[in-house]
């Protein structure tokens, strides 16, 4: 791989605004999730978390426990400046590698950080998931489900997630996205999968 995907790497991206796949906006299965979600008080993580429009939307909605992880400082910054009224409101920013945060959440918001890891660290990503999660707490999110020529983005396919994940984690759901933005109809999957008990 010609570019080592580090902060450097990601500072870069986010400087030049070199993200192809970032909709500017809450993504639409996330969005329909979270307005079913009754519990405000969840304590909700978002790792790879970019531009960060679900945690906008979150808090928006009334959420008070959201914790932002990314690898770049740049896109942190950027985040401290749009969301300085969630600062003292229950927002987290943390300026860190997701694979060296710890802590325990009931749930984890996955749009569009998979596909941004080199696909080697598929393993140890839904290891840390499972380790992040607290009793019964659950992995929500959106996978490309389609190919991509180099990356990031990477793509992949549901049967290879599904037989990545359950190794770690049970998965409730793993199916199309009926309500993608028209432009990735058919190559979106919802994930829902929960942590396993003891």
């Amino acid at each position: 791989m010609n570019n080592p995907l580090n902060q450097h790497y990601w500072d870069l991206r986010y400087e030049q605004n070199q993200l192809g796949w970032d909709l500017g906006t809450v993504s639409p299965p996330l969005k329909s999730y979270f307005d079913q979600v009754e519990d405000k008080s969840l304590k909700i993580l978002i790792p790879g978390g970019g531009n960060s429009y679900e945690a906008e939307y979150l808090m928006q909605q009334g959420f008070t426990d959201v914790t932002v992880v990314d690898v770049s400082g740049v896109v942190i910054g950027n985040l401290r400046r749009r969301f300085a009224t969630y600062l003292d409101r229950g927002l987290t920013l943390v300026h860190q590698d997701f694979f060296e945060h710890g802590g325990q959440y009931d749930l984890i918001v996955e749009q569009t950080f998979f596909c941004a890891l080199n696909p080697s660290l598929r393993p140890d990503y839904v290891q840390h998931m499972e380790e992040l999660l607290s009793e019964r707490g659950e992995l929500v999110g959106v996978l490309f489900d389609r190919d991509f020529v180099g990356g990031p983005p990477f793509g992949g396919h549901r049967e290879e997630y599904r037989s990545l994940i359950s190794t770690t984690l049970n998965v409730l759901t793993m199916k199309s996205c009926y309500n993608s933005v028209p432009p990735r109809m058919g190559s979106e999957a919802f994930l829902i999968a929960q942590k396993k008990q003891a």
